[in-house]
């Protein structure tokens, strides 16, 4: 089984597959889900910040939507959970 690490280079690489980025942060937040259900199956944590153009004229669904779209292979052996920031960059900047 990869760690979590590996599994966030390849989270990166299809995000940045997908998007223009200009900031990606992704962090594994796991260990404070220690013992819960989910991070039994082996799925992680993590929680993921990006800035990208294409969010722009898009809700705060439609990006998650783009951003699940985007990850959709790791769903649900590498990620159990992801918290997002999803913003543009006029609205990273304001």
């Amino acid at each position: 089984m990869s760690t979590n690490q590996d599994r966030i280079t390849l989270f990166e690489a299809d995000l940045r597959s997908a998007f223009q980025v200009m900031q990606l942060d992704i962090e594994d937040e796991s260990h404070l889900h220690a013992g819960h259900v989910g991070a039994a199956s082996g799925g992680g944590h993590f929680k993921l910040t990006i800035v990208a153009p294409e969010f722009e004229g898009m809700s705060k669904v439609a990006r998650h939507r783009a951003i699940y779209a985007a990850l959709n292979k790791h769903f649900p052996v590498a990620i159990h959970a992801l918290t997002i920031l999803a913003s543009t960059p006029s609205e990273s900047t304001s």
